[in-house]
Protein backbone atom coordinates (compact mmCIF):
# COMPACT_ATOMS: atom_id res chain seq x y z
CA UNK A 1 0.00 0.00 0.00
CA UNK A 2 2.58 2.09 -1.16
CA UNK A 3 2.17 5.40 -2.74
CA UNK A 4 4.41 5.80 -5.89
CA UNK A 5 3.61 9.66 -6.57
CA UNK A 6 6.20 11.96 -8.30
CA UNK A 7 6.83 14.16 -5.12
CA UNK A 8 8.34 10.89 -3.43
CA UNK A 9 10.80 10.47 -6.14
CA UNK A 10 12.00 13.65 -6.00
CA UNK A 11 12.17 13.49 -2.41
CA UNK A 12 14.26 10.11 -2.78
CA UNK A 13 16.07 11.68 -5.32
CA UNK A 14 17.02 15.26 -2.84
CA UNK A 15 17.66 12.87 -0.06
CA UNK A 16 20.23 10.58 -1.88
CA UNK A 17 22.12 13.91 -3.76
CA UNK A 18 22.29 14.99 0.59
CA UNK A 19 23.41 12.07 1.50
CA UNK A 20 26.58 12.25 -1.16
CA UNK A 21 27.27 15.26 0.17
CA UNK A 22 27.28 13.91 3.58
CA UNK A 23 30.32 11.39 3.19
CA UNK A 24 31.69 10.97 6.79
CA UNK A 25 28.78 12.09 8.53
CA UNK A 26 27.80 9.32 11.57
CA UNK A 27 30.43 7.35 10.91
CA UNK A 28 30.97 5.45 14.11
CA UNK A 29 34.25 7.46 15.44
CA UNK A 30 32.03 10.70 15.58
CA UNK A 31 29.25 9.18 17.54
CA UNK A 32 32.20 7.64 20.01
CA UNK A 33 33.13 11.28 20.22
CA UNK A 34 29.27 12.52 21.21
CA UNK A 35 29.08 14.10 24.93
CA UNK A 36 25.58 15.41 26.76
CA UNK A 37 22.74 13.32 26.78
CA UNK A 38 21.53 11.00 23.66
CA UNK A 39 19.82 12.51 20.04
CA UNK A 40 16.83 10.82 19.01
CA UNK A 41 15.44 11.94 15.60
CA UNK A 42 12.24 10.76 14.69
CA UNK A 43 10.93 10.80 10.96
CA UNK A 44 7.59 12.49 12.05
CA UNK A 45 6.24 13.76 15.56
CA UNK A 46 3.96 10.91 15.70
CA UNK A 47 7.17 8.93 16.50
CA UNK A 48 8.89 11.63 17.86
CA UNK A 49 6.15 11.52 20.52
CA UNK A 50 6.63 8.30 21.37
CA UNK A 51 10.49 8.74 21.81
CA UNK A 52 9.49 11.65 24.07
CA UNK A 53 7.36 9.60 25.99
CA UNK A 54 10.26 7.29 27.01
CA UNK A 55 13.15 9.67 26.91
CA UNK A 56 11.84 11.74 29.26
CA UNK A 57 14.22 14.73 30.41
CA UNK A 58 17.36 12.14 29.67
CA UNK A 59 17.87 12.74 26.33
CA UNK A 60 16.78 14.76 23.53
CA UNK A 61 14.20 14.14 20.25
CA UNK A 62 13.04 15.91 17.50
CA UNK A 63 10.99 15.37 14.55
CA UNK A 64 11.72 16.32 10.87
CA UNK A 65 7.66 16.60 9.90
CA UNK A 66 5.80 18.05 12.46
CA UNK A 67 3.33 19.95 10.87
CA UNK A 68 -0.05 19.05 10.76
CA UNK A 69 -0.73 19.98 7.41
CA UNK A 70 1.55 18.20 5.72
CA UNK A 71 1.72 14.32 4.31
CA UNK A 72 4.06 12.61 5.07
CA UNK A 73 3.76 10.30 1.30
CA UNK A 74 5.22 13.36 -0.65
CA UNK A 75 7.48 14.60 1.62
CA UNK A 76 10.75 16.17 0.32
CA UNK A 77 13.74 15.65 2.94
CA UNK A 78 16.43 18.65 3.18
CA UNK A 79 19.92 18.33 3.31
CA UNK A 80 19.37 19.38 6.94
CA UNK A 81 17.22 16.44 7.17
CA UNK A 82 19.71 14.22 6.14
CA UNK A 83 22.29 15.59 8.41
CA UNK A 84 20.20 15.14 11.23
CA UNK A 85 19.76 11.31 10.81
CA UNK A 86 23.56 10.89 10.10
CA UNK A 87 24.18 12.85 13.56
CA UNK A 88 21.58 11.09 15.27
CA UNK A 89 22.46 8.93 18.51
CA UNK A 90 19.14 6.77 17.35
CA UNK A 91 16.58 7.49 14.77
CA UNK A 92 12.65 6.48 15.07
CA UNK A 93 11.09 5.85 11.77
CA UNK A 94 7.88 4.02 10.70
CA UNK A 95 9.30 2.04 7.47
CA UNK A 96 7.69 -0.05 5.05
CA UNK A 97 8.47 2.54 2.54
CA UNK A 98 5.76 5.23 4.25
CA UNK A 99 9.15 7.24 4.82
CA UNK A 100 11.55 5.56 2.58
CA UNK A 101 13.31 9.00 2.36
CA UNK A 102 14.91 8.18 5.67
CA UNK A 103 15.40 4.38 4.89
CA UNK A 104 17.87 6.18 1.81
CA UNK A 105 19.74 8.11 3.93
CA UNK A 106 20.03 4.99 6.94
CA UNK A 107 21.37 2.68 3.58
CA UNK A 108 24.41 4.94 3.26
CA UNK A 109 25.11 5.20 6.75
CA UNK A 110 24.51 1.64 8.33
CA UNK A 111 26.55 2.94 11.75
CA UNK A 112 23.58 5.07 12.48
CA UNK A 113 21.04 3.10 15.73
CA UNK A 114 17.91 2.98 14.56
CA UNK A 115 14.29 1.44 14.82
CA UNK A 116 11.88 0.86 12.44
CA UNK A 117 8.57 0.48 13.40
CA UNK A 118 7.26 -1.14 10.50
CA UNK A 119 9.48 -4.33 11.07
CA UNK A 120 7.95 -4.52 14.63
CA UNK A 121 4.71 -5.43 13.71
CA UNK A 122 3.08 -8.76 15.11
CA UNK A 123 1.11 -9.56 12.04
CA UNK A 124 0.03 -12.90 13.71
CA UNK A 125 -1.35 -11.11 16.76
CA UNK A 126 -3.06 -8.77 14.39
CA UNK A 127 -4.24 -10.61 12.02
CA UNK A 128 -2.74 -9.17 9.27
CA UNK A 129 -1.97 -10.47 5.53
CA UNK A 130 1.63 -9.58 4.12
CA UNK A 131 2.39 -6.83 2.45
CA UNK A 132 0.39 -5.35 5.65
CA UNK A 133 -0.53 -1.48 5.61
CA UNK A 134 2.29 0.51 6.09
CA UNK A 135 0.40 3.05 8.38
CA UNK A 136 1.64 1.03 11.57
CA UNK A 137 1.23 4.11 14.33
CA UNK A 138 -2.46 3.44 14.43
CA UNK A 139 -1.56 0.06 15.64
CA UNK A 140 -0.61 0.29 19.55
CA UNK A 141 0.85 -2.91 19.80
CA UNK A 142 3.55 -1.81 17.91
CA UNK A 143 3.68 1.78 19.45
CA UNK A 144 4.47 0.20 22.64
CA UNK A 145 7.19 -2.39 20.82
CA UNK A 146 9.09 0.45 19.34
CA UNK A 147 8.84 2.31 23.11
CA UNK A 148 10.40 -0.61 24.63
CA UNK A 149 12.94 -0.76 21.68
CA UNK A 150 14.14 2.66 22.14
CA UNK A 151 14.35 2.00 26.03
CA UNK A 152 16.61 -0.77 25.39
CA UNK A 153 18.84 1.19 23.00
CA UNK A 154 18.95 4.22 24.89
CA UNK A 155 19.54 2.34 28.09
CA UNK A 156 22.75 1.06 26.23
CA UNK A 157 23.80 4.61 25.28
CA UNK A 158 23.23 6.30 28.67
CA UNK A 159 23.43 3.54 31.37
CA UNK A 160 22.90 6.26 33.90
CA UNK A 161 19.23 6.36 33.33
CA UNK A 162 18.93 2.59 32.32
CA UNK A 163 15.69 1.95 35.19
CA UNK A 164 14.18 5.47 33.95
CA UNK A 165 13.99 4.67 30.69
CA UNK A 166 12.52 1.47 30.98
CA UNK A 167 10.24 2.57 33.47
CA UNK A 168 8.87 5.07 31.23
CA UNK A 169 8.35 2.76 28.68
CA UNK A 170 6.43 0.35 30.67
CA UNK A 171 4.26 3.46 31.34
CA UNK A 172 3.91 3.98 27.92
CA UNK A 173 2.59 0.47 27.02
CA UNK A 174 0.62 0.30 30.00
CA UNK A 175 -1.16 3.70 28.75
CA UNK A 176 -1.35 2.01 25.38
CA UNK A 177 -2.91 -0.88 26.39
CA UNK A 178 -5.90 0.74 28.24
CA UNK A 179 -6.58 2.72 24.56
CA UNK A 180 -6.07 -1.08 23.19
CA UNK A 181 -8.82 -2.22 25.32
CA UNK A 182 -11.51 0.46 24.25
CA UNK A 183 -10.39 -0.27 20.65
CA UNK A 184 -11.81 -3.70 21.82
CA UNK A 185 -14.77 -3.26 23.50
CA UNK A 186 -16.03 -1.21 20.36
CA UNK A 187 -15.42 -5.12 18.60
CA UNK A 188 -17.99 -6.38 21.22
CA UNK A 189 -20.59 -4.24 20.71
CA UNK A 190 -20.66 -3.38 17.11
CA UNK A 191 -19.75 -6.63 16.03
CA UNK A 192 -18.87 -6.08 12.12
CA UNK A 193 -20.39 -2.90 11.56
CA UNK A 194 -19.70 -1.37 8.16
CA UNK A 195 -17.41 1.71 7.48
CA UNK A 196 -15.84 3.03 4.60
CA UNK A 197 -12.33 5.00 5.00
CA UNK A 198 -11.05 7.72 2.10
CA UNK A 199 -7.64 6.43 2.78
CA UNK A 200 -6.68 3.09 4.96
CA UNK A 201 -4.28 5.56 7.47
CA UNK A 202 -6.59 4.18 10.15
CA UNK A 203 -6.75 0.73 8.62
CA UNK A 204 -5.75 -0.67 12.44
CA UNK A 205 -8.24 0.70 14.29
CA UNK A 206 -10.81 -0.53 12.29
CA UNK A 207 -9.07 -3.65 12.19
CA UNK A 208 -8.99 -3.58 15.97
CA UNK A 209 -12.05 -2.54 16.16
CA UNK A 210 -13.84 -4.89 14.52
CA UNK A 211 -15.33 -3.36 11.89
CA UNK A 212 -15.70 -4.11 8.20
CA UNK A 213 -14.20 -1.69 5.99
CA UNK A 214 -16.38 -2.04 2.52
CA UNK A 215 -14.36 0.39 0.98
CA UNK A 216 -13.77 -0.79 -2.39
CA UNK A 217 -10.01 -2.03 -3.23
CA UNK A 218 -9.72 -0.32 -6.55
CA UNK A 219 -10.62 2.93 -4.87
CA UNK A 220 -8.31 2.37 -2.13
CA UNK A 221 -5.14 1.56 -4.60
CA UNK A 222 -5.84 4.67 -6.44
CA UNK A 223 -6.54 7.20 -3.48
CA UNK A 224 -2.98 5.34 -2.42
CA UNK A 225 -1.24 5.96 -5.95
CA UNK A 226 -2.48 9.73 -5.89
CA UNK A 227 -4.55 9.03 -8.94
CA UNK A 228 -8.56 9.07 -9.06
CA UNK A 229 -10.48 6.41 -8.93
CA UNK A 230 -12.26 4.59 -11.06
CA UNK A 231 -16.09 6.16 -11.57
CA UNK A 232 -17.40 2.74 -10.89
CA UNK A 233 -15.55 2.80 -7.35
CA UNK A 234 -16.05 6.12 -6.73
CA UNK A 235 -20.11 5.29 -7.59
CA UNK A 236 -19.91 2.29 -5.23
CA UNK A 237 -18.64 4.34 -2.36
CA UNK A 238 -21.42 6.92 -2.64
CA UNK A 239 -23.98 4.30 -2.99
CA UNK A 240 -22.92 2.62 0.73
CA UNK A 241 -23.49 6.37 1.74
CA UNK A 242 -26.32 7.38 0.57
CA UNK A 243 -27.93 3.91 1.19
CA UNK A 244 -26.99 4.36 4.55
CA UNK A 245 -25.09 1.33 4.41
CA UNK A 246 -22.21 2.44 6.04
CA UNK A 247 -21.92 3.55 10.05
CA UNK A 248 -19.38 5.83 9.60
CA UNK A 249 -16.88 8.03 6.82
CA UNK A 250 -13.07 7.74 8.09
CA UNK A 251 -11.97 11.09 6.24
CA UNK A 252 -8.31 11.86 6.03
CA UNK A 253 -7.88 15.40 6.31
CA UNK A 254 -4.43 15.70 5.06
CA UNK A 255 -4.83 14.24 1.76
CA UNK A 256 -8.19 15.98 0.36
CA UNK A 257 -9.15 15.61 -3.21
CA UNK A 258 -12.15 16.45 -5.19
CA UNK A 259 -13.05 12.62 -5.18
CA UNK A 260 -12.79 12.60 -0.97
CA UNK A 261 -14.71 16.18 -1.16
CA UNK A 262 -17.43 14.48 -2.73
CA UNK A 263 -17.32 11.43 -0.62
CA UNK A 264 -17.63 13.86 3.10
CA UNK A 265 -20.36 15.81 1.15
CA UNK A 266 -22.49 12.67 0.58
CA UNK A 267 -21.67 11.61 3.84
CA UNK A 268 -23.00 14.71 5.36
CA UNK A 269 -26.03 14.97 3.20
CA UNK A 270 -27.02 11.68 3.87
CA UNK A 271 -26.23 12.08 8.12
CA UNK A 272 -22.93 9.35 8.61
CA UNK A 273 -20.98 10.43 10.73
CA UNK A 274 -17.50 11.57 9.71
CA UNK A 275 -14.85 10.19 11.54
CA UNK A 276 -11.66 12.31 10.51
CA UNK A 277 -8.26 10.77 11.00
CA UNK A 278 -4.61 12.35 10.37
CA UNK A 279 -1.11 11.07 10.07
CA UNK A 280 0.75 13.49 11.76
CA UNK A 281 -0.05 14.81 15.45
CA UNK A 282 -2.44 17.99 15.70
CA UNK A 283 -1.27 21.19 17.55
CA UNK A 284 -0.93 20.66 21.10
CA UNK A 285 -1.19 16.79 21.93
CA UNK A 286 0.73 13.38 22.36
CA UNK A 287 0.64 10.27 21.09
CA UNK A 288 -1.29 8.44 23.39
CA UNK A 289 -3.96 11.45 23.43
CA UNK A 290 -4.45 11.51 19.57
CA UNK A 291 -5.04 7.87 19.61
CA UNK A 292 -7.14 7.73 22.33
CA UNK A 293 -9.07 10.99 21.04
CA UNK A 294 -9.76 8.91 17.56
CA UNK A 295 -11.29 5.95 19.54
CA UNK A 296 -13.63 8.20 21.27
CA UNK A 297 -14.38 9.70 17.92
CA UNK A 298 -15.09 6.55 16.36
CA UNK A 299 -17.15 5.26 19.53
CA UNK A 300 -19.68 8.25 19.42
CA UNK A 301 -19.77 8.50 15.57
CA UNK A 302 -21.34 4.26 15.48
CA UNK A 303 -23.43 5.66 19.08
CA UNK A 304 -24.62 8.55 17.14
CA UNK A 305 -25.21 6.08 13.38
CA UNK A 306 -27.16 3.38 15.49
Amino acid sequence: MLRACGARVFALVGVMAAVGGLTGCGHPEKHAERTGPPAVVASTDVWGSVARAVAGDDASVSSIITSASADPHSFEASPSDAAAITDASIVVFNGGGYDSWVEAVLDNHPDVASIDAYSLLDTAAVGEPQPANEHVFYELGTAGAVAQRLAERLAETDPGHASDYRKRAEEFVKRADSIRAAERALAGEYPGAAVVATEPVAHYLIRAAGLADKTPKGFTSSIEQDADPAPVDVAAVLDLITGRDVRAVLFNDQTVTEVTRQVRGAAEKAGVPVVTVTETLPAGTDYLSWQGDAVKRLTDALRESR
